[in-house]
């Protein structure tokens, strides 16, 4: 489909965090900063061994300005991964973060084993590429950012676990519905919203 009006550009995020109008709460530092807030504990299943690469939703969106800004030449065709390779992080020091942010937080390690998927990102090539891009935010100012969040919404356990919040759970309901086929198409049925528990 590339043509001289048209340039494709893949952005392949690391694992988002922070603070939206419809919140994430499978993701790592989303999902254990909302544990922390409701429930005071962080229950870690494994040793927190694997890595995984972090960047807060408004750095992707200075990734995206960047890309539509830069240079064709240093953009089309090419696929970016972006974030920061000093937010690469071991699980189990995400879930200090947010154990040291959230007062009265009290993290427990699990055993070795479990989720075992790991991986660290290089992101040298947005930077090559796109030497305007840099990401501001750190796991750490982002839990403080969901702190403050939350404690501005009084979340609650029912909200945390309600289905919009969950891409599984959300699809889940989807289906159920009848609002998205076998397929995950959208069917075109009445949509019904999800209540989410006050």
């Amino acid at each position: 489909m590339a043509d001289a009006s048209f340039a494709p550009v893949f952005l392949r995020n690391a694992t988002a965090f922070g603070a939206s109008p419809r919140q994430r709460f499978d993701l790592v530092l989303n999902n254990l900063s909302a544990w922390a807030y409701t429930t005071g504990k962080i229950c870690m299943t494994s040793d927190g061994t694997p890595w995984r690469p972090l960047v807060h939703v408004e750095d992707i969106c200075e990734a995206v300005l960047c890309v539509l800004e830069a240079p064709r030449e240093a953009v089309a065709g090419e696929a970016f991964n972006v974030g920061d390779d000093d937010q690469n992080y071991r699980v189990r020091d995400i879930a200090k973060i947010v154990e040291a942010t959230f007062q009265d937080c009290k993290l427990t390690l699990g055993p070795a084993g479990g989720d075992t998927r790991s991986y660290r990102v290089s992101f040298a090539k947005i930077r090559e590429h796109l030497p305007r891009f840099r990401c501001l935010w750190t796991a750490e100012r982002g839990a403080q950012q969901l702190r403050d969040i939350f404690h501005r919404i009084c979340l609650d356990l029912p909200t945390f676990h309600a289905a919009p919040f969950t891409r599984l759970s959300e699809l889940k309901h989807l289906r159920q519905t009848g609002q998205l086929d076998a397929t995950l198409h959208w069917t075109g049925q009445n949509f019904r919203l999800n209540k989410v528990a006050a």
